[in-house]
């Protein structure tokens, strides 16, 4: 971010506080997976009339990253409830608040914050293949500087060892930041099956939407008619859904993605249960 977006975020930041109590907070929240499509799925549904972004960015991340500066900082990222009550006027429904932060759901507090200070609101997480994922993800952070092993098998082989101890650490030091584990989790973000079982316990079934991104890349609309029923939310327009942040790579080795193939059988199945079926990627 240039010094000059950084000052105008400050300013903006610093003038929604104090029209904090007359702000909106979100109703549902995209919380992941990295790489699996939440900013294709947040654009589209920024479309709808009737969901409110943030005022800045798509991603807040203030239960993950910012959250020691308090909730009235985040409340200062979302648009005035005055704006809202406009909306229900002209739709006649309430309009949702909402933000995509896809480290959300693998940060091991960033739930139960939010189960914490927003009780009630909805969770949306996609998955997509885990082997296609990581491989993606090992793009992205290499494009933007955050990983320096350019053999993604080299990285993936690093990974137990620059995680290790990690999460503990952010559990019991909540201001501790571990660039390895929002960086370079490569493997462990695609164990979906087992954060979302954390999601279950502390929001609980009916709260938690997920979808599967290849079924939501190949045909769209379905899932996005999904998440207005999940939301109680009225068709309004018609979106026009691309992807985004899709990176070019080459082809991974057959005997490499046999070997994470075969790492993740245990955790898709145990994904199924969510999905309700078989994921895309096994069939």
């Amino acid at each position: 971010m240039s010094a000059l977006k950084t000052t105008a975020h400050a300013v903006s930041i610093t003038a929604g506080r104090l029209t904090g109590r007359r702000r909106m907070l979100p109703s549902f929240l995209i919380i992941g997976a990295q790489r699996c499509g939440t900013t294709s799925l947040y654009r589209a549904l920024a479309q709808h009339p009737l969901m409110v972004k943030p005022v800045l960015r798509k991603g807040v991340h203030y239960f993950d990253m910012a959250y020691d500066r308090g909730l009235s900082w985040y409340r200062a990222h979302f648009p005035l409830r005055a704006t809202a009550a406009r909306l229900e006027h002209r739709y006649g429904c309430r309009p949702l608040a909402f933000e995509s932060s896809p480290y959300y759901l693998f940060h091991p507090l960033a739930v139960s914050r939010i189960a914490w200070d927003l009780p009630g609101v909805k969770l949306i997480v996609l998955v997509r293949d885990p082997v296609e994922r990581a491989y993606s993800a090992h793009a992205h952070e290499l494009a933007r500087g955050f990983e320096t092993e350019a053999s993604f098998e080299r990285a993936i082989d690093l990974e137990e060892e620059r995680l290790a101890g990690a999460a503990e650490r952010m559990r019991s030091d909540p201001g501790y930041v571990s660039h390895a584990h929002r960086h370079q989790a490569y493997l462990s973000r695609g164990r979906y099956a087992e954060q979302l079982a954390r999601l279950d316990l502390l929001v609980g079934p009916e709260r938690l939407l997920v979808l599967d991104s290849g079924h939501f890349f190949a045909e769209p609309e379905p899932a996005y008619e999904r998440v207005l029923r999940f939301l109680g939310l009225p068709q309004l327009g018609n979106p026009v859904f691309e992807r985004h942040n899709a990176r070019p790579r080459a082809e991974m080795p057959d005997s490499l993605r046999r070997r994470l193939s075969d790492y993740f059988l245990t955790w898709d199945a145990l994904l199924q249960p969510w999905l309700g079926g078989t994921p895309s990627w096994r069939h």
